[in-house]
């Protein structure tokens, strides 16, 4: 038996009203013009015979019908979103670019893109690894990974990862003269430092963590000092002195035993790494599937960071 569907513009239409309360709003998601919204919407119910908002001064209210009606349009949409993705996986083809920085491509991504390989082996990956800040508008940048607040002004940004930090060291360094059993060991021992940790970035910083432990800030001020995240990681798998471990950076190394977590301290970061380029970059097919990706990527794992 055929059926017999409303036009899917129409449907989307009211979709899109009913969730943000606003014909002008749901124009904006859709790119079409609220007028344009709002006579799908009337043909729609036209079709049905059914009002399904009531028009107020201030925006829309769904009417019984329209409450009852959005869920299973809403589940219909999605669903055929997803089967859309789907067939697509098998065909997508193309190269994304990707900036982002050395030490979290080197810790947290490159371990993971065989996976995006073996499902999506259509679709090349350029990794692009710089500190500067990418104009998209000059740029051949597809969408960038950031560690910082969030959003700045004409960018969107999506969550991807917390970070959180704890001293860590080689294994090796625990069975050394001196131990290392409590946060107060270390001030017998060598501590790395990042010189790039900016100054309001205290969980970065070893004299920002002996004071907030109740130590001498002083104490922590020696040592050896890098400019290279990834040289730190080194110096700190070669057994040079105890690192402040970002947990998103150094899942295989505390995996494999390189590196182990010394105490039960631990500091959040105030800041997260987000996935950030225009909105109108998100709604690409090929940068949709890559950022789809890192999600499931980001929410499968712990990245030992409890």
């Amino acid at each position: 038996m055929r059926r017999r569907l409303p036009p899917l513009n129409s449907l989307r239409a009211f979709e899109a009203a009913a969730r943000h309360g606003s014909f002008a709003l749901a124009a904006a998601e859709l790119g079409v013009t609220p007028a344009a919204v709002s006579q799908q919407v009337k043909m729609l119910e036209a079709q049905l015979k059914l009002p399904l908002f009531r028009r107020l001064p201030r925006g829309l209210e769904l009417t019984e019908a329209g409450r009852a009606y959005l869920p299973g349009l809403s589940d219909g949409l999605d669903r055929l979103a997803a089967a859309t993705a789907q067939v697509r996986e098998g065909r997508a083809s193309g190269v994304v670019t990707v900036t982002t920085l050395a030490s979290f491509a080197a810790g947290w991504l490159v371990p993971r893109l065989s996976d995006f390989r073996r499902r999506y082996p259509g679709i090349d990956l350029r990794l692009d690894t710089s500190r500067h800040l990418v104009d998209f508008a000059r740029e051949d940048v597809d969408i960038a990974i950031r560690f910082g607040r969030g959003a700045t002004k004409g960018l969107e940004a999506v969550h991807l990862l917390d970070e959180v930090l704890f001293p860590v060291a080689s294994p090796a360094l625990l069975h050394g003269t001196k131990p290392l059993n409590r946060f107060e060991d270390l001030a017998h021992h060598i501590l790395l430092h990042d010189v790039d940790a900016l100054p309001n970035q205290p969980w970065m910083h070893w004299q920002s963590w002996f004071e907030r432990e109740g130590l001498d800030p002083k104490a922590a001020s020696r040592g050896l000092f890098f400019t290279d995240s990834n040289v730190l990681v080194a110096a700190a798998v070669a057994g040079q002195g105890v690192a402040l471990g970002r947990a998103p950076h150094l899942g295989e190394h505390l995996a494999k035993g390189r590196l182990v977590r010394l105490f039960e301290q631990s500091w959040k970061a105030d800041w997260a790494y987000h996935i950030v380029a225009p909105a109108a970059q998100f709604r690409r097919p090929l940068v949709r599937t890559f950022v789809d990706w890192l999600l499931e990527q980001a929410s499968a794992g712990n990245d030992y960071a409890e």
